[in-house]
């Protein structure tokens, strides 16, 4: 049994999911936010809650392996995910979730393996690149609600690098950093790029 979360890993949850909220990334109870504690235990929103109306009650605590350790509550079943980008990335402190149109939209809509997003300054916010010229793909896999089976997929993608992030098709996009502003930061600058992917096929129709 876990004590009770650290203060600073609620308040970090709350106002993520606030500023995910405001920007329309986490619809209804969509979506999940974690930050890691230590080596054996992560904080993460419960299954169900809207994310904009976080407090304390909707934080708790599973181990490495998603388990719960806060008694009365259920994690999210994608809590799996969460716990395989931090095994996978150890320098990880906060791994986010959301649901955008923009994001549910492309990756229903091109059934590419990876989109590709090129020619765009903002590229330049992620580790690497220097130059508005480069080109990143991000890698799109398809749903499961076989969360194992799901992650087994995502692995390889992963152990590649996928240094955007990823994106369920048809469910929403995931991101990750060292801590919770950056983790934000990757998140806004994928967003703004699948908004800007979106509107210039648009306006190529």
């Amino acid at each position: 049994m876990a004590g009770a979360t650290p203060d600073w890993a609620v308040a970090a949850i709350v106002a993520a999911g606030r500023r995910m909220d405001a920007r329309g990334w986490v619809p209804a109870t969509a979506g999940n936010i974690s930050v890691r504690l230590d080596a054996e235990r992560i904080a993460i929103t419960r299954s169900g809650g809207h994310k904009g109306f976080l407090d304390a009650t909707h934080v708790m605590q599973v181990d490495a392996q998603g388990a719960a350790l806060t008694p009365g509550m259920r994690p999210s079943a994608e809590t799996l995910l969460h716990c395989q980008i931090y095994e996978t990335f150890p320098s990880t402190g906060a791994v986010l979730h959301g649901h955008s149109v923009a994001g549910t939209v492309l990756s229903m809509t091109d059934p590419a393996p990876a989109l590709r997003i090129a020619g765009y300054e903002l590229l330049k916010a992620f580790e690497g690149q220097a130059t508005h010229e480069a080109a990143l793909d991000l890698p799109v896999v398809d749903n499961d609600q076989d969360m194992p089976r799901l992650a087994a997929r995502l692995a390889p993608l992963l152990r590649a690098g996928a240094p955007l992030g990823y994106l369920i098709r048809g469910h929403g996009v995931y991101v990750w950093g060292p801590e919770m502003d950056v983790a934000l930061a990757r998140l806004e600058g994928l967003e703004f790029l699948l908004a800007c992917e979106l509107e210039r096929r648009k306006l190529a129709r």
